[in-house]
């Protein structure tokens, strides 16, 4: 399977959390498109002389809802013409919900886009001013809803929990408004504080004090109980969907499945090595436009050790964990006589569930997982 992620690395706005690769500044949009085509051309034998068919293609960013028409065109023209499409290929498009006016929606769904990843972050119109958001309420219910009027239906919008000043009530609200708008996936995350943003700066200064824990907790438990009595599968660590709704581009990240990233910043894996552009617009510009243009820029080859880390972090994040016997076949490690006592402690504080060689996160366990990763990585004998 092959599966294809594309960098747009423009905003309109900064939001106070976000440590993402992009700019807010759009005059070098045109050189970007061009660059990013660039480097599709030469990437055409990422998955091999004779590629399978893509499966999935992924916009994100940044925000790819800030290129035009034309630009979306180019750039998918050029993804088709080096890459053979599976004929139901997923065509995903994060966006801001100020960008999806009905006309812009329209010229999407004429592009192909089939889903689209909305940033809506909160409903509540103090959340957004709050984290510097540029659009309104009332203008995600009024995207979602031109949406679906014009036929593109599989939507996902991301929720943030753990927002200072939100109670409990607000955050139902939340789920509720998300649920009445007929959305089949949610992607929910809690507030992080990542350096070198806004957020981090007025955390330190001591002009934002961030819930406590136990908050957290409660509303990431009280999201679980409440989509799944809507019907929405929790399928991974941060994301619900109702059935045949998942996201299939996710998915193949969480299934280490190889994938070509494009863009700056845009990281790739073909099964072995990992491999990523420069976090620079300018430089990597001028990498795509050199006489003998080069990316990516950095590459790192996975040792054994290494893939077993990553089937743990991928594999913990989804419903189905991890799978003992296949560790001890594919890695020759045996995490059942490794970690006998860490195993049995979780699964007594329920925090771990166990179904043959199975070993699967509990909603409780799922608020632990960093630490639980982390003491299962790989230890020398």
């Amino acid at each position: 399977m092959a599966h294809v992620y594309i960098h747009i690395p423009f905003c309109r706005k900064a939001c106070t959390y976000c440590d993402f690769h992009f700019s807010t500044s759009l005059k070098r949009k045109a050189e970007i498109v061009e660059a990013i085509c660039q480097e599709v051309r030469l990437q055409r034998t990422f998955f091999g002389a004779s590629p399978p068919p893509l499966q999935t293609l992924y916009f994100g960013g940044g925000t790819p809802s800030v290129l035009s028409e034309s630009e979306l065109a180019y750039i998918l023209e050029t993804v088709r013409l080096h890459f053979p499409w599976s004929p139901d290929i997923e065509l995903t498009l994060e966006a801001n919900p100020d960008d999806l006016s009905l006309p812009k929606l329209e010229s999407l769904h004429r592009l192909g886009i089939n889903r689209l990843s909305i940033g809506i972050q909160s409903f509540r119109a103090v959340d957004l001013q709050w984290m510097n958001r540029s659009h309104t309420p009332l203008q995600a219910l009024e995207a979602i809803q031109h949406a679906q009027q014009i036929g593109i239906h599989n939507i996902s919008a991301d929720l943030i929990f753990g927002l200072p000043n939100s109670t409990m009530d607000d955050w139902q609200r939340q789920l509720e408004q998300a649920i009445e708008c007929h959305i089949p996936h949610l992607s929910l995350y809690a507030l992080t504080v990542e350096e070198r943003t806004a957020l981090a700066h007025q955390v330190a200064k001591g002009k934002v004090y961030l819930p406590q824990d136990q908050s957290y907790v409660q509303q990431f438990l009280f999201a679980h109980s409440f989509l799944s009595a809507a019907g929405y599968d929790h399928y991974e660590l941060s994301n619900y969907a109702l059935p045949n709704a998942y996201s299939r581009h996710n998915r193949s990240y969480w299934l280490q499945r190889p994938y070509l990233g494009i863009g700056p910043s845009a990281h790739s894996f073909n099964g072995q090595q990992r491999f990523w552009n420069v976090s620079n617009n300018v430089q990597y510009i001028r990498a795509l436009q050199s006489p003998k243009p080069h990316i990516p820029a950095e590459v790192e080859t996975l040792s054994l050790r290494d893939q077993y880390n990553e089937y743990i972090m991928t594999h913990l994040r989804k419903r189905e964990g991890i799978d003992a016997e296949y560790i001890r076949k594919r890695f020759a490690y045996d995490i059942e006589r490794l970690y006998p006592a860490l195993l049995s402690q979780w699964i007594r504080e329920g925090i771990l569930t166990q179904e043959a060689s199975q070993y699967k996160m509990t909603p409780e366990g799922w608020m632990l997982s960093d630490a639980i990763i982390s003491e299962l990585f790989w230890v020398d004998d």
